[in-house]
């Protein structure tokens, strides 16, 4: 697969590369990230032809949005997509979220808000950390508790902002795709990006979500593709949905990649193109935390892969017969 090559992001006027730099571990995700490492990450991203950028105020409670302007600030504004997101105002006098996985963070802390007026200070916030002169897409980040709020404050916030023209994209950010799918449903949405839901280890996405999509003509953007680490390395104490992993998820990964290894593929090349296989999906998202993480990724992603693995996935049933695979 081409990384850099540009598609449509469903039905809007911008265009994505079919790999983006996510940028969670860049914020610090479970281990600190100096500023210099997380500068170089995003220039060699650059370099690579990366594109499309996506990052929101949570990930490392600012430094994540902080570096990335640092580098795009001087680059090209049309020449790449950026997406942030809403639903977390930063504040130096709220309390630590509990089991804050962000390490080597400033000293504020995210505050749930999915209010219209939360939202709009969220992306005026935004704005002041990037140094950017827009945002293109705008995603409602994690509101799996707070349903009502997001789709009347935050998302009717967001509709306006497009409306405007201030962003062209409206989107939600979720580890789920149950209230993706409910949004799909109830709102006006451009995309979603799904994290962890459609892998080559959990395809619930499969569902309900991508149909959904499809029909209405919403971009799926594919996050976790490597679900916390598992499809990276499988191997006993692996991480699954950002928790050590059971063992017969463990069991399943590992078998998942005797196939690969059978067809001369490396399991991460197999993972990181699983999601494009799907006509909704068009872009996957790659979080990394060294120049040597965004090489390793894009080689994977050059990666040919033959389709008899795929066949053989299926035959032994550990991706369903019925999933599309690129």
């Amino acid at each position: 697969m081409n990384p850099r090559e540009r598609v449509p992001l469903g039905r809007t006027k911008i265009s994505v590369t079919r790999i983006g730099l996510g940028t969670a571990p860049l914020g610090g995700l479970f281990e600190a990230v100096d500023d210099a490492t997380g500068l170089r990450v995003v220039e060699r991203a650059w370099e690579a032809g990366i594109r499309f950028f996506d990052t929101a105020p949570l990930y490392g409670h600012g430094l994540a949005e902080t570096r990335l302007g640092k580098v795009l600030r001087h680059k090209p504004r049309d020449e790449f997509t950026f997406a942030t997101k809403v639903g977390r105002l930063l504040r130096a006098d709220a309390q630590p979220e509990p089991g804050q996985s962000f390490r080597g963070v400033p000293p504020i802390n995210p505050v749930f808000d999915f209010s219209y007026d939360g939202v709009m200070r969220s992306f005026e916030e935004s704005l002041e950390r990037l140094g950017l002169d827009r945002i293109d897409i705008l995603h409602i980040h994690d509101p799996d508790d707070h349903f009502d709020e997001a789709i009347d404050g935050a998302y009717r916030a967001l509709a306006r902002l497009r409306a405007d023209g201030v962003i062209k994209a409206v989107g939600a950010g979720m580890n789920q795709a149950e209230m993706l799918t409910r949004f799909a449903r109830e709102g006006d949405f451009d995309c979603f990006l799904l994290a962890g839901r459609y892998t080559l280890l959990d395809q619930i996405g499969l569902k309900e979500l991508l149909p959904e999509c499809l029909e209405r003509g919403i971009a799926i953007i594919a996050g976790g593709v490597y679900n916390s680490g598992i499809l990276a390395d499988p191997k006993p104490g692996a991480y699954y949905n950002y928790r050590t992993a059971p063992a017969d998820l463990v069991d399943r990964a590992q078998r998942i990649r005797d196939v690969c290894t059978r067809h001369g593929v490396p399991l991460r090349a197999a993972a990181v193109q699983f999601p494009l296989g799907h006509p909704a999906v068009t872009s996957v998202l790659v979080g990394c935390r060294s120049v040597e993480e965004v090489d390793d990724n894009i080689a994977m992603f050059e990666y040919e892969i033959p389709p008899p693995l795929w066949q053989e996935l299926k035959a032994e049933r550990l991706i369903p017969a019925e999933v599309p695979t690129p």
